[in-house]
């Protein structure tokens, strides 16, 4: 990867990119868009079926990325409650748990494929993390996991895959679940990011929303959509910035540019 640029301005399209974006309106049919919202699990359970653990690589970047996770320690050895929330097979999760022995985990997805993979690994242990299937749209996570007990959520590409209309409905539900004061850590797709230039037409669901050939959907964001819905929610946003990477394929002579958003809201 290139350095990382990180601010608050969107990827300028080149003349090509943006004529390709603008001749593709045609939206995928209602009944077609009903039956993935329906299937959504069932898509992500087959992802998971033939992936199995290989699809994603362990997200070491993390605790550099994040070091709001060591920040926010009151003294340096403080135990600290966190919830991934769509946790997938442990890619997260693992390396987070090797890296600080200090940390309880709560982990949840909707897929529960994911879930049993994530309590198949040689790392999981039961006195530090608690794995559970959820459907964040409407589980209340509070079955699970006590009231302001959490100190720290991070929801690291996950809510891109979530239709747009419910995506509040995540965030007042780990609401219930975070301390006051603390935060969620946000990573996902930004706005003209290369998978979103890549599909092909026949693909768009919405405005910056578009669905795989897998069924599994994918949501583009912008920085003013995301800070509205976690305000919108009673969160106050600490920082939201777009990172913007480029990832060089030295096989293929291929440069494509990588958009990020990355972002930190905290419940007062």
């Amino acid at each position: 990867d290139a350095f990382p640029k990180k601010g608050h301005s969107a990827r300028v399209l080149s003349p090509e990119e943006a004529e390709k974006l603008a001749k593709d309106q045609v939206l995928v049919s209602e009944f077609k868009q009903l039956k993935l919202e329906k299937e959504a699990q069932k898509n992500w359970d087959l992802f998971y079926k033939r992936n199995s653990t290989n699809f994603f690589k362990d997200r070491h970047w993390t605790t550099r990325e994040f070091q709001e996770l060591k920040a926010c320690r009151e003294f340096s050895d403080q135990k600290l409650t966190i919830l991934e929330a769509g946790c997938g097979v442990g890619n997260c999760l693992f390396p987070l748990l090797e890296e600080d022995l200090n940390i309880f985990a709560y982990a949840c997805d909707f897929s529960p494929r994911a879930v049993e993979y994530v309590k198949k690994n040689a790392l999981y242990s039961t006195e530090r993390c608690k794995v559970f299937q959820c459907d964040l749209t409407k589980d209340d996570l509070l079955d699970n996991i006590p009231a302001d007990s959490v100190d720290v959520v991070t929801l690291i590409f996950v809510l891109s895959a979530i239709h747009p209309d419910k995506m509040h409905l995540v965030l007042r539900n780990i609401y219930k679940v975070l301390k006051p004061g603390k935060c969620v850590l946000f990573r996902d797709y930004g706005l003209y990011d290369h998978a979103m230039l890549r599909f092909k037409s026949g693909s768009k669901l919405g405005e910056n929303f578009y669905v795989r050939q897998d069924g599994t959907r994918s949501y583009f964001f912008t920085e003013e959509f995301l800070s509205q819905l976690f305000k919108a929610e009673g969160y106050e946003q600490v920082v939201s910035e777009y990172v913007q990477r480029e990832t060089v394929n030295r096989k293929e002579d291929l440069r494509v540019p990588r958009v990020f958003l990355q972002s930190k809201f905290q419940k007062p």
